[in-house]
């Protein structure tokens, strides 16, 4: 095991052994525990009570976080000419259809969203295995294929971002940015946990939340105590 850098040594003797953080402590603590010199991202984990290889018990969904993400994102609108307006009034990077489709065939994936009108989700079909491993594949249950499409690229500039459960039963959101408020991380994570637990899936037995933890890019977890959400 490679040995703790002296940096990394202080950052986990902040955190108290055995101790379970509430969500105002654990967002003001993942600051002071960050080891990067740049401004890194904090990462929201929650293993939920679910079999994710169930159906009725797969959890996915969006959520707008008050505070944003920090982070610019890049939105390919791929839509009619009809929709293109549209879409650059609400700020999408990148604007158009078939020349993008060749694009992404030919491995170019320089964006963190794709949204798309469902008139052309039977040409996106085919390029599946390069967008789904990238997490770009829109779907409708995100918001991502949707005829409204000023609305969806304004969402996603704003902070809106989608989620799904892992196969381990964990779903992990970036929630912002170290140089985040503790209130404004606060926020974000406290919206991120209050979705969750709206989307409890009925079929899920015992307790839902199960652990929670609050990390940045490099630096220990906070662990934080479940029942606060």
């Amino acid at each position: 095991m490679a040995t703790m850098t002296k940096k990394m040594k202080a950052a986990v003797a902040k955190i108290q052994p055995g101790k379970f953080y509430n969500l105002e402590e654990a967002s003001a603590l993942v600051k002071e525990v960050s080891t990067t010199k740049f401004d890194g991202s904090v990462d929201l984990a929650v293993r939920l009570g679910v079999d994710p290889r169930k159906a009725n018990q797969m959890v996915r969904g969006t959520v707008s976080l008050p505070h944003g993400t920090g982070k610019t994102i890049r939105v390919l609108a791929l839509v009619t000419p009809d929709k293109e307006a549209e879409a650059k009034e609400a700020g999408a990077d990148f604007i158009g259809m078939d020349e993008y489709l060749d694009k992404i065939k030919n491995g170019w994936t320089d964006v963190d969203v794709i949204i798309t009108v469902p008139a052309a989700m039977g040409k996106l079909g085919p390029l599946g295995r390069v967008l789904g491993p990238r997490g770009l594949m829109p779907n409708p249950k995100t918001g991502t294929v949707t005829m409204e499409v000023g609305k969806a690229v304004r969402e996603v500039k704003a902070g809106k971002i989608d989620f799904k459960v892992d196969r381990y039963g964990i779903v992990h959101a970036g929630i912002g940015k170290v140089s985040f408020s503790a209130e404004n991380l606060r926020d974000n994570a406290d919206e991120v946990l209050k979705t969750l637990v709206r989307m409890k899936p009925s079929a899920a037995k015992g307790a839902y939340i199960k652990s929670i933890t609050l990390s940045p890019t490099m630096g220990p977890g906070v662990p934080v105590e479940p029942k606060n959400a």
